[in-house]
């Protein structure tokens, strides 16, 4: 459409570069497009189309370019198209005014009826009939989706930063104009939350686009936010990867800070990683630009002060002190690369001699101070003390504390603890007790972890009333850990000083301070425990098993607990505890309720310590719990401990399954541990009231009989089976057995007796008489012992149906649905496993 002469002429619109073509440009000629370069570019362009069009309408007055004419015509049309959309607007209002509610006019005004129709059916107002989905179904999907967390997604939309803030926009909460006027602050802060959601690392396309997309120029202030911001989320992998994607780039390679680098030495060491932070540290000793000052040598030195990596450390102080030829190459005109250490490395030094206990190293630093005229402060003898605790130099500890009052420092709380703590092991209380005094005359504010040292030490010498009087001073200071763990600080120590009733007495006055927590729960079991006190024990286990039930007055073992919070519920230590008293009580009945109880609870018992209990269940009789702690082990893919192994194999050699005694010891054979000779005999020696000469005699020819792998704990095995067999004159009558034993690494046990397995035919029938009259008579003794179950003498038949142990634990659910204290007396045959 063209515009009528006598129209009125219409502005001309600015003209608008394209952007992408400028920024195609750049990248063709080499140059990075940066936000600021495109900007001017773009500005440029501006003027110069403005220069051009100011020309030409003084060349010719009165008269419109060709590109005037067009905006003008697209102005004029664009007009028009909007008189036509209200006037299609009023006329569909009329209709729906007219007709009947419910109808809609829907489609094109300039298409036809069928067209409209057609429309109408899969525009969504209405429920379609065919296999489409409606648009109520479709609208209720997506609040269901935006429900979720949307940070695990957000990396899924290409315009992900527009949708979070136009569902900010229709919240109210940002303004839609706010997105071109965000302040580098708040773009920055943005770009924290957006990676603090995903989980990045350098090498991800995901976090280059999350940087591209920030449109930060990334210079030093902003890269020092982000990565401050992200070290106080503790996300270090994070700020690690943001420094290591911002200075890849070959147009910011010349831009790398020193001060950023530092920034991320201090994430580094607050997370606790001495060796991504001494990586980064000899980085920037590389680079001539990213030298350290002093700055980060005393960021590296507390990090690694702090982590006891005393070696790196004096490492990175020579290195600093004497540079090499490399690093003098890069010198520059008054630039010296050498770094002294000062008191902040001396000190890290000091602290780094704490874990190693290099008491000599104290004096050496403090040599080092006096030849660099460094004074130390109070915060080097409180770390000369620490050090000298930890290797009780007791003496020495004295000695540095009257140097630090002789130097002018004000000794700080945390000294009065490592001094309380010196004379606490020297067993010198009245002297700990004394210079708490004089902390609090000198006018010391006291901190916590002072008087917490004081009344353990007092309840470790039987003092615990007089440590009831400094709980009351405890409790006026800022307290840095609970009053209940204070509580079992100080039953711990009166349980490792022998003072047994004190603990039941601090345990019960602690309830009218604070409620016990499960820490507390499990030290008291530890207590009733070790002290034959298996009632206490149990009546506390079950009372925390309920719930906390209210105190029964008529309850005579005073362990009710007075509730003030929270149900406490047990944990795996509490499980171990109660399985510890019950063992040690002989109370095997309830050992292997506690065990049910702690395997349905889903919590598994660590064999690296309580491994002997069990194996001393099995020998009194609760043999499959052994055999499912056994089986448990091999489901979660670890090696069961040795003294699984050998119980199981003395037990399968008592029971004359020899079948499975070989199996176990080939499956011992290749496990980790290496038994000696001289351990298996004792092993033989220890458990031959159940394994008889005979027994040896047999399991030793089994072996002979069997292809067995060469390890050496069955080498070992074999030649102390030899040695007791061979040396004892129980043995001198019995009947010769076949030759050496073979090895072969590819054996098996189905054929151990045919001919062809270096064993004669005529042997071999001597060798099956001779365990057949073995099995008779053994089977015979155990029938004649009333007392005992006929687990002992499981035939072929009987040992087909023996459940596996996920099959014993779905009758122990069952038998825990009954809420019943006492388990059921589950016959062994029916928990019985043989391998």
């Amino acid at each position: 459409m063209e515009a009528s002469a006598g129209a009125p002429r219409i502005a001309q619109p600015r003209f608008e570069p394209d952007t992408e073509a400028i920024k195609l440009r750049l990248l063709n000629k080499g140059v990075n497009p940066t936000p600021k370069i495109i900007h001017t570019l773009r500005k440029k362009e501006i003027q110069k189309s403005t220069r051009k069009a100011s020309k030409s309408a003084a060349a010719a007055p009165g008269q419109l370019t060709d590109s005037e004419k067009r905006a003008v015509a697209e102005d004029v049309h664009f007009l028009t198209l909007r008189q036509e959309y209200k006037e299609f607007v009023r006329a569909v209002g009329k209709v729906e005014e007219r007709d009947a509610p419910g109808a809609v006019m829907v489609g094109r005004p300039w298409e036809g009826v069928e067209r409209a129709a057609l429309r109408e059916a899969a525009g969504g107002r209405g429920e379609y009939g065919g296999e489409g989905l409606r648009g109520e179904a479709l609208m209720e999907l997506g609040r269901v989706l935006e429900g979720r967390r949307r940070e695990e997604v957000m990396w899924v939309l290409d315009d992900d930063v527009e949708v979070g803030e136009r569902r900010m926009e229709e919240k109210g909460e940002w303004d839609g104009s706010r997105r071109r006027t965000r302040t580098a602050a708040e773009a920055v802060q943005f770009l924290i939350d957006r990676l603090s959601a995903a989980k990045l690392n350098v090498k991800d396309w995901k976090l280059g686009r999350m940087m591209k997309q920030s449109q930060l120029e990334f210079n030093e202030g902003q890269l020092l936010r982000v990565v401050e911001g992200l070290g106080e989320k503790g996300l270090w992998k994070h700020a690690l990867s943001v420094v290591e994607w911002a200075y890849e780039d070959n147009g910011r390679k010349q831009l790398k800070s020193r001060f950023v680098y530092t920034k991320l030495l201090a994430v580094l060491g607050k997370a606790g990683m001495p060796q991504e932070a001494l990586r980064i540290f000899n980085s920037m000793c590389g680079d001539r630009h990213l030298y350290p000052d002093m700055a980060a040598y005393r960021s590296i030195s507390v990090t690694l002060g702090q982590s006891g990596l005393l070696k790196e450390l004096l490492e990175v102080i020579e290195s600093l002190q004497n540079p090499s030829a490399q690093v003098l190459k890069m010198r520059r005109r008054n630039w010296d690369p050498t770094l002294q250490p000062d008191i902040v490395v001396y000190n890290a030094v000091v602290n780094a001699c704490v874990a190693p206990h290099q008491w000599k190293g104290v004096s050496w630093v403090f040599q080092q101070m006096r030849k660099n005229s460094v004074k130390p402060d109070g915060a080097s003898y409180g770390l000369a003390m620490e050090v000298m605790l930890r290797s009780r130099k007791y003496g020495l500890v004295h000695d540095y504390f009257q140097k630090m009052r002789k130097s002018g420092g004000a000794p700080k709380a945390l000294s009065y603890k490592v001094l309380v703590r010196a004379f606490w092991e020297e067993g010198r209380v009245d002297e700990a007790v004394d210079a708490v005094r004089d902390m609090e005359k000198r006018g010391v504010v006291g901190t916590a972890s002072v008087y917490y040292e004081l009344v353990c030490c007092l309840c470790n010498n039987g003092r615990w009333r007089d440590a009831m009087m400094e709980v009351q001073k405890l409790k006026q200071t800022p307290l840095t850990r609970p009053l209940e763990v204070t509580f079992t600080g100080m039953i711990a120590s009166a349980m490792n000083g022998g003072y047994i009733e004190d603990c039941v007495s601090l345990f019960e006055h602690m309830q009218d301070h604070c409620a016990p927590n499960i820490g507390t729960v499990n030290i008291m079991l530890k207590v009733y425990g070790k002290n034959d006190m298996f009632a206490k024990a149990r009546a506390l286990f079950e009372e925390i098993k309920a719930g906390g039930a209210d105190n029964d007055a008529k309850n005579d073992s005073k362990v009710q607990l007075r509730r003030r919070g929270a149900a406490i519920l047990p944990d795996a230590f509490t499980y171990a505890s109660m399985l510890e008293a019950s063992a040690k009580a002989h109370q095997w009945e309830y050992f292997e309720y506690v065990y049910k109880e702690m395997t349905l609870s889903g919590h598994q018992l660590d064999q690296s310590k309580h491994s002997s209990m069990l194996v001393e269940a099995s020998k009194a009789g609760k043999v499959h719990l052994l055999e499912h702690a056994f089986d448990k082990t091999l489901e979660a893919g670890e090696v069961p401990h040795v003294s699984f192994f050998i119980e199981l194999i003395c037990q399968a050699a008592a029971n004359l399954n020899l079948d499975r005694a070989v199996t176990l010891v080939r499956t011992l054979g290749y496990a980790p541990t290496i038994l000696s000779e001289v351990r298996w005999t004792e092993i033989f020696e220890k458990n031959v009231d159940r394994m008889g000469g005979d027994i040896l005699v047999a399991l030793l020819g089994r072996l002979r009989g069997s292809d067995m792998p060469e390890e050496p704990t069955i080498l070992n095995m074999v030649a102390s089976l030899e040695s007791i067999c061979g040396r004892n004159e129980k043995f001198s009558n019995a009947k010769q057995l076949p030759g050496p034993i073979k090895f072969n690494g590819n054996s098996s046990l189905a054929n151990d007796y045919q001919p062809g397995n270096g064993i004669a035919s005529e042997e071999t029938s001597e060798m099956d008489d001779f365990i057949r009259e073995l099995a008779l008579d053994e089977a015979a003794s155990d029938f004649d012992d009333d007392n005992d179950d006929d687990y002992m003498g499981l035939s072929d038949e009987e040992d087909e149906g023996v459940p596996s142990a996920g099959e014993i634990l779905e009758s122990w659910k069952k038998v825990g649905k009954d809420g019943g204290l006492d388990p059921p007396q589950l016959g062994r045959k029916s928990l019985m496993k043989y391998y």
